[in-house]
């Protein structure tokens, strides 16, 4: 842990205005400048599902496939209710288990990454994929994606060896250029889990810097009220049936990652309502998340949150990434951080009338966006944080003035540090 009364006076001067299948080809690096992976964001990865003889939720197909990402455009026999109940992960209340192995998928379901390590495994960022190739890149050569399944936190499906085997074969296959890492949304949590979980000499040869893109690093209130809500994945919408809220909703409090990319108390402390109880007038901040989960009954949810929030360290000077950083971020949006709630019942609807806000990209409040500010203070390794107020979460990916200054910095020399 860190010293709480140091981050915070960090943030509040932060918040004052800020200006693995098959290796690539062997064909020449594009134009000396180094190679790209990009980290997508939360379910920005293609993901599919693959169910055979399932009993757990018998009206649901006993067989049969279905995907799972962001404008997934690929219909299916399975509902979006089946989908969730498939897709909701088993926990195993095992102490003698390390956190990581207590979860399962249901029996009968295996869920896979399409396309990984391929631009096709993410295809939302087809604008950065565009803007790159302009400058001379080459896809699935010299820009390559990191997927994951956005359930899962980094320490889990065995994406620190599969991502650092893709970064390693990008760089050998590009002449032995170090790699530049671009994260959007929740894409830099798990860029950071990797960089803080190998040697600054393994840094030093592989990477050239790291772009985080509106990075979720301590989390968003938003989270919390997911796990009474739902939401779905296909288009962030938030279910119109009890019954798919019920299942969204347990699906979100199934997922480590839930947890993981909910708003940090470390961070937040008590500077922001995420759930109000209006049944007994109670309102919760972040740093009442476990009399939150007690009152909810949520004993599960507890024990996975106690555990995953704050998982990626990033704030004390021991958990710095140490190399490059060039971050973007949004502002001036509102931006929702909770809701106002009948009870604590698990699957509500979605009234947006009673949402709670504060500014923020449109997604991430201004508390998020700006965390990162504490990286000023390493010691050698170049920080930026670009502002770009009015543009929003989801646009800040594929803005042209961000592109361009994306492909700028992919032009620096790397710092060196001793």
């Amino acid at each position: 842990m860190f010293d709480g009364g140091w981050i915070q006076s960090v943030l509040a001067a932060a918040l004052l205005p800020l200006g693995l299948g098959a290796g690539p080809a062997a064909v020449p690096p594009a134009r000396g400048k180094p190679p790209v992976v990009l980290f997508p964001a939360f379910h920005f990865t293609k993901l599919q599902a693959t169910v055979i003889d399932q009993t757990t939720s018998p009206g649901c197909p006993r067989s049969g496939t279905f995907q799972d990402w962001f404008r997934n455009d690929r219909p299916s026999r399975f509902s979006q209710v089946c989908q969730d109940l498939l897709l909701t992960l088993r926990y195993r209340d095992d102490p003698a288990l390390p956190m990581p192995e207590r979860f399962s998928e249901q029996p009968g379901v295996t869920v896979r990454i399409i396309d990984y390590g391929s631009t096709s495994s993410a295809p939302y960022y087809e604008e950065m994929y565009r803007r790159l190739e302009a400058d001379g890149y080459i896809r699935d050569h010299d820009i390559r994606v990191a997927g994951y399944d956005a359930r899962l936190t980094p320490d889990m499906g065995g994406f620190l060896q599969r991502t650092r085997r893709l970064i390693e074969e990008t760089y050998h296959a590009n002449g032995d250029q170090p790699v530049h890492l671009v994260g959007h949304s929740n894409g830099p949590l798990y860029a950071q889990y990797l960089l803080t979980h190998t040697s600054q000499a393994w840094r030093d040869r592989f990477i050239h810097g790291f772009t985080p893109i509106a990075g979720n690093m301590p989390g968003q209130g938003l989270m919390y009220q997911l796990m009474f809500t739902g939401q779905n994945v296909q288009d962030f919408g938030y279910p119109t049936t009890v019954e798919n809220a019920q299942s969204s909703a347990r699906m979100y409090q199934s997922a480590p990652s839930t947890y993981m990319s909910a708003a940090d108390p470390e961070i937040f402390d008590s500077r922001e309502v995420v759930i109000s109880d209006s049944s007994t007038g109670r309102s919760y901040t972040p740093r009442d998340y476990p009399r939150l989960f007690t009152d909810a009954g949520l004993r599960t949810a507890r024990s996975i949150a106690d555990y995953y929030i704050g998982f990626v360290r990033f704030a004390d000077p021991k958990w710095f990434p140490n190399v490059d950083v060039y971050a973007e971020r949004g502002s001036g949006l509102p931006t929702v951080v909770g809701a106002r709630m009948p009870d604590l019942t698990t699957g509500q609807l979605a009234d947006p009338g009673d949402f709670l806000y504060r500014m923020g990209d449109g997604n991430q409040e201004d508390t998020t966006n700006t965390a990162i500010v504490a990286w000023r203070a390493m010691r050698c390794h170049h920080f930026s944080l670009t502002d770009n107020p009015g543009v929003n979460h989801g646009s800040l990916p594929n803005d042209p003035a961000l592109l361009d200054r994306l492909v700028d910095n992919l032009s620096r020399p790397r710092s060196h540090c001793s």
